[in-house]
């Protein structure tokens, strides 16, 4: 288990490297002059652009560039944003409220996903689970800010149920409709898989044999049917918090959440090469240890699985 550890750690460089690199150029390719732009309709003194260039580095080529991000990274440095905010004090604000946001969503979709996909796999062609799959249909096809426009205009004005804004209130119950509504718009994938997986698996041959050793159904559900079935949900439910941490822009700017979406959002429109690959190398790490962290899941939940 721990070489299984090391060896995906070790595979980990490459992809980190790889995705601050192009990140980095994607950005520096950007067309414009971000310092011009800090300065908007204004004229500044030439000698104060140069100056603010040898500051960010951004008088020198790229690849010099890339290798300043690269040390500074490396001794914990991400660099500042051209308003001479630290990245990192920047982050260690934003990161946290998004965290929160996506926690929350991921938690909600997985109870949704897997108690209504168990229920319609154990009663397949029924009412109920011709039901569920209606509702998944129309949930589905329903554009994610579009339900977040509905949830804030019905819930949060009309029944006052929810805050309409989260501002600098950012509790778990402030956060909790947008994270609701975002997990009802993303179970819909995890609910189908659970659906599928628990029909395949009260036919498979440990189940039967688990009937004819006399094991009540109360045994067989949670234990063979429910807990063999829960694989693909998770691997799913890990595939959405990564692109929920790196996608909650839109969630955010409705419900003026000040998280990473929208920090990230600002630093792209400004040209803050710094600000936007430190994001995305943080994401890259996020990614890449909840991965780790679900393959290590794998084998507590299907004892046929083994890492050496």
């Amino acid at each position: 288990m721990l070489m299984y550890v090391v060896r995906r750690l070790l595979q980990a460089i490459p992809v980190f490297l790889g995705t601050t690199f192009l990140i980095y150029f994607m950005v520096f390719s950007m067309p414009g002059d971000p310092v011009l732009a800090l300065f908007g309709d204004k004229t500044p003194n030439p000698a104060v652009l140069e100056a603010l260039r040898q500051q960010y580095h951004l008088d020198e080529p790229f690849f010099m560039q890339y290798l300043h991000y690269l040390q500074n990274l490396f001794t914990g440095n991400l660099g500042e944003t051209f308003s001479g905010q630290q990245v990192t004090d920047v982050l260690a604000r934003a990161f946290p409220v998004t965290l929160k946001l996506v926690l929350m969503a991921v938690i909600i979709e997985f109870l949704l996903a897997t108690v209504i996909g168990l229920i319609s796999g154990l009663r397949k062609g029924g009412i109920i689970d011709n039901t569920n799959l209606v509702v998944a249909l129309v949930l589905s096809s329903v554009p994610p800010f579009v339900a977040l426009f509905l949830a804030q205009y019905f819930i949060g004005i009309k029944l006052g149920w929810a805050p309409v804004t989260v501002g600098a209130n950012t509790t778990w119950s402030a956060m909790f409709l947008p994270a609701l509504v975002i997990a009802l718009t993303i179970y819909v994938t995890g609910m189908r898989l659970m659906r599928g997986s628990v029909i395949e698996a009260q036919s498979a041959d440990y189940v039967r044999t688990a009937l004819a050793k006399g094991l009540t159904r109360r045994r067989i559900i949670p234990v063979h049917v429910a807990r063999n079935s829960l694989i693909p949900v998770i691997t799913n439910t890990a595939a959405s918090f990564g692109a929920l941490i790196a996608g909650t822009t839109v969630t955010e700017g409705i419900f003026n959440i000040p998280g990473v979406g929208k920090v990230l959002f600002d630093a792209i429109i400004k040209g803050e090469t710094a600000t936007v690959v430190s994001i995305v190398t943080i994401l890259t790490i996020l990614y890449i240890i909840v991965n780790i962290l679900v393959d290590l899941l794998y084998a507590v939940l299907d004892p046929r699985i083994r890492y050496v």
